[in-house]
């Protein structure tokens, strides 16, 4: 098809690794030989995100996975039906805390293994340690109040019996200034997509603690958001611009492919860091701070375990933290708009004629499986997991009336 025949896709997105697959639809061809031109407009906050598409100006764009949720709940300024055909990816956050908390922590037992039970005691005795002092709350920052990393924030810190609505301060900072905002003292920690977490350890100024794929594994992250009325009214567009991702997905996934991916994101147009400080997220080779490197399993995961499938019990799960935490009321009307916000019905029929593997059901069980298991499909084969939390909690989506209580008795909630 020549481009001028091309159907015009604005897409908005945030200077983090995890765009890497809408940027290389574009940057690789992949969108264009399916007949798009797609239009990128980088952002510096998620709220501009949020804002510039509620108001038309992005037909889509790289979201937070639990936002399209907010838009479709009214939790925003402006209130939009968001949908979710499309995942970028699964894992790829880390919990980054400053070289004085840090050695707070490691007084207390931390090690600088990542394991999150390990770090979240310590975190807790640190803490402890200071209101006995007298000494200010820790301030933590995360990307945007209706984030994954707000959300996984909170889990990990519950989970580890710390308050998070009383015993720090969670405050919001765009991902590209977490750096910074650490260096200048403005805060103690953060939990933000690679690579300002790597930025931080590289100049030498923030210690990584834990990370999303130790605390939830392969566990959903950031999506493409689509306005609703955009995508009903353009279903043919959509579907071709789910096959550019899906090929882009698999392209970025190639180890083979790794370097130029690296060169190409750390141009200064998409995040003008240098291509070395983006390896860790590809090579899931972590320099942690003080010169310790781990290397993590499934650390960030572009294509591989149905990483790009909008499964629903991602999002009810997100849906039942924005319950735990008081966004949002639980009632029948709100599960429902949760629930049918993620959507793999489109993406089941962008992708069916490419004879892809399609996992059987909407929806899974989330923290079942403990190792990677080989599941039923339309296609070609399929392997999920390990999906697992930190703590062994599961997620049924089938038994959400119990998930929600048991965390209420769990005394998490404002």
């Amino acid at each position: 098809m020549s481009m001028t025949a091309a159907h015009e896709i604005t897409a908005g997105f945030m200077p983090l690794f995890d765009s890497a697959v809408l940027v290389c639809a574009r940057e690789m061809g992949f969108a264009a030989r399916e007949g798009i031109e797609l239009k990128l407009q980088r952002e510096t906050s998620w709220a501009n995100i949020r804002d510039r598409i509620a108001i038309g100006h992005f037909d889509v764009a790289h979201m937070l996975g639990p936002m399209p949720l907010a838009c479709s709940l009214g939790l925003t300024p402006i209130a939009s039906d968001t949908i979710v055909p499309f995942s970028l990816g699964l894992g790829g956050n880390c919990v980054t805390v400053s070289n004085a908390v840090w050695d707070g922590m490691a007084a207390h037992g931390a090690e600088p293994d990542l394991d999150p039970a390990r770090a979240g005691a310590a975190l807790g005795a640190l803490i402890r340690e200071r209101v006995a002092s007298g000494r200010e709350p820790l301030r933590l920052a995360v990307v945007h109040p209706h984030s994954g990393h707000n959300y996984e924030l909170r889990y990990w810190l519950a989970a580890c019996g710390i308050d998070p609505s009383t015993e720090i301060e969670i405050v919001i900072v765009p991902p590209p200034f977490m750096a910074d905002a650490l260096a200048a003292g403005r805060i103690d920690g953060y939990c933000v997509g690679e690579p300002w977490n790597s930025a931080s350890v590289a100049v030498g100024t923030g210690h990584i603690v834990t990370v999303k794929a130790l605390l939830w594994r392969n566990s959903p992250e950031k999506v493409i958001g689509a306005r609703k009325s955009w995508a009903e009214a353009n279903p043919d567009v959509l579907a071709a611009l789910l096959r550019a991702l899906h090929h882009s997905a698999r392209w970025c996934q190639d180890p083979d492919n790794h370097a130029e991916l690296a060169a190409l994101m750390a141009e200064p147009r998409f995040l003008g860091l240098p291509a070395s400080v983006q390896m860790p997220i590809l090579t899931g080779r972590l320099r942690l701070g003080s010169g310790v490197e781990r290397a993590i399993d499934d650390f960030f995961v572009p294509f591989d375990k149905a990483a790009n499938f909008p499964w629903k019990s991602h999002a009810l799960w997100f849906y039942t933290q924005m319950v735990r935490w008081g966004d949002i009321e639980h009632t029948p009307r709100n599960l429902a708009i949760a629930r049918d916000c993620y959507r793999p019905d489109l993406y089941r029929a962008a992708l069916k004629p490419l004879g892809v593997a399609l996992p059987g059901a909407n929806a899974k069980v989330e923290g079942a499986l403990r190792e990677a298991t080989p599941v039923g499909s339309a296609g070609a084969s399929l392997v999920l997991g390990p999906d697992g939390f930190f703590d062994g909690q599961i997620f049924d989506p089938d038994r959400i009336d119990a998930y929600i209580a048991a965390q209420k008795s769990a005394g998490s909630r404002d």
